[in-house]
């Protein structure tokens, strides 16, 4: 086996592989699963996603897991190795991009429930931009220069830019498969008393 400082994942990943005696199944997935960009198949996959699960921690290791979503591709693929997500007005809080910026590591896992029941793991560094600074970047993709300047639609308030660093697929067989049903976004909110 390769050193483990060849592979990807941490000292830690590889010292329960030895102990676990699971170093050579390990090797395997990191050699035909793992990427360190996104293959043309995993881009069209996030063009078509509703959702993402967005990992973070802050400067000192303490971890965050948040939930994005809007309209199928609001997770823009800019090219192999660069992804771009709107930040929009929320609760005021900021965890992730707290986190952000503090500790550019971010972990992102998009899951399809409703038909192909697959997920897809991207790792990587982020930063947070603005409007006016992402404007500057270049080439944007007109989807979203639409998206900072269409009336009558929240406008995003900032972006975070993710460089993939890891990219593979998580194993569909105990991803559930789900139905979508209409919702209306505008019904009475439920009491957050009855969560606490």
């Amino acid at each position: 086996m390769a050193n483990s400082h060849q592979l990807p994942g941490s000292q830690g990943e590889h010292a329960l592989q030895k102990k676990c005696g699971s170093q050579k199944r390990a090797e395997n997935f990191y050699q035909r699963q793992m990427l360190d960009h996104l293959s043309p198949a995993m881009q069209e996959f996030i063009r078509r996603q509703e959702m993402v699960f967005v990992a973070t921690a802050d400067a000192q290791g303490n971890c965050d897991c948040s939930f994005r979503a809007g309209l199928p591709g609001f997770v823009r693929v800019l090219d192999p190795t660069t992804l771009l997500y709107p930040e929009y007005r929320g609760n005021g809080v900021l965890a992730s991009l707290g986190n952000i910026s503090e500790n550019p590591h971010i972990g992102l896992i998009f899951i399809d429930f409703f038909e192909a029941t697959i997920g897809l793991h991207v790792n990587g560094k982020a930063r947070i931009v603005d409007n006016d600074e992402l404007l500057h970047l270049g080439d944007l993709p007109l989807e979203v220069r639409q998206d900072m300047t269409v009336e009558g639609r929240r406008r995003a308030e900032r972006w975070v830019i993710a460089e993939v660093e890891e990219a593979y697929i998580h194993c569909s067989k105990h991803i559930p498969l789900l139905g979508k049903r209409d919702k209306n976004i505008d019904r009475p909110k439920r009491s957050k008393a009855a969560f606490r």
